[in-house]
């Protein structure tokens, strides 16, 4: 019997990350959106494309959430994009009814599904998720971290024109300008950037993927990012379903865990059957101590905007 994996909204990012799921054979998937036949058009075509790849999946669209019960993944990407010169935090209010409403009505019919939250503002959409669905934390997930990630490894193996397949790139904290990327911990077939690049190229790096999102907004002039989010989500996906017990930068919620308590913020998370298995702690030094808990102060206070938990 196929995993499944029900992808609230059918934009550019849930069509892209059902294409990869599909592809790689992980799950059937359903795609859910409000809008009137979109869904059902993608999922048609999509199945028809995975007819000329080979691929034995089920793919399906809808309008509403009945052909989602006991899914083993939902993921949320529904929610207004990014325009040019809004930030993150312009979507919070928006966003957050949207979110809370799909994750309401979702949720009940999977509720042992693993929940993979894209909306941005990222971290404080999880918070949403998970005071809507009543999940624990080990089910309530961020896609922010394999995202940025790899477009610091992008940036990385263009500066030092190698294979990005040699790098492992590190980023922490919350999605958007306050992430933190770690170059100590960021390695070219193991060895440190640090002893690769200079101090001012590491840093012209570290920023150009802090603004990463905004760049390609700004370059589309309409709309956002949706291959790489698409494949990151994927990759946090097979994690999951394959129960690989791999170690990806997701955001979660902490209880404790780099000194936080009750806040979603980028951190290393070991992926498996059961969703979040452990948080990896890994030493950090002073100052990455202080930019990561300006990450985490960035994020708490658009929690703050959010309001108490409903009693």
């Amino acid at each position: 019997m196929h995993k499944k994996v029900t992808i609230v909204g059918a934009g550019n990012v849930g069509a892209t990350a059902a294409h990869w799921i599909a592809a790689k054979e992980l799950a059937d998937v359903v795609l859910v959106d409000i809008i009137p036949k979109v869904p059902m058009g993608k999922s048609l075509d999509l199945l028809q494309a995975l007819s000329v790849e080979g691929r034995d999946v089920s793919v399906t669209g809808a309008n509403d959430y009945e052909s989602t019960g006991d899914s083993d993944i939902i993921v949320i990407t529904a929610g207004l994009p990014r325009k040019p010169g809004m930030s993150r935090d312009d979507l919070l209010r928006t966003n957050a009814d949207i979110v809370a409403a799909a994750t309401k009505a979702a949720a009940p019919k999977s509720p042992n599904a693993v929940l993979i939250v894209v909306t941005n503002p990222l971290d404080a959409m999880c918070e949403v998720a998970r005071r809507a669905s009543g999940f624990p934390r080990e089910r309530v997930l961020g896609m922010a971290g394999v995202l940025d990630s790899a477009r610091f490894a992008t940036f990385i193996a263009d500066e030092l024109k190698v294979s990005v397949e040699n790098v492992n790139a590190f980023v922490l904290g919350g999605h958007g300008d306050q992430m933190v990327p770690l170059p100590r911990y960021t390695t070219v077939a193991g060895i440190p950037i640090t002893d690769l690049l200079d101090a001012a190229t590491i840093e012209r790096l570290a920023k150009r993927t802090a603004q990463g999102g905004a760049e390609i907004v700004n370059l589309l002039g309409s709309g956002s990012a949706y291959y790489a989010p698409g494949r990151a989500i994927t990759d946090m996906v097979e994690a999951i379903l394959k129960d690989k017990r791999k170690i990806l930068p997701c955001a979660a919620y902490l209880q404790g865990e780099y000194g936080y308590r009750d806040l979603f913020v980028g951190v290393p998370c070991k992926l498996g059957a059961q969703g979040l298995l452990e948080v990896v702690e890994i030493k950090l030094t002073p100052d990455e101590k202080a930019a990561l808990d300006k990450s985490a102060a960035a994020v708490r206070e658009l929690v703050e905007a959010l309001g108490a938990p409903a009693k």
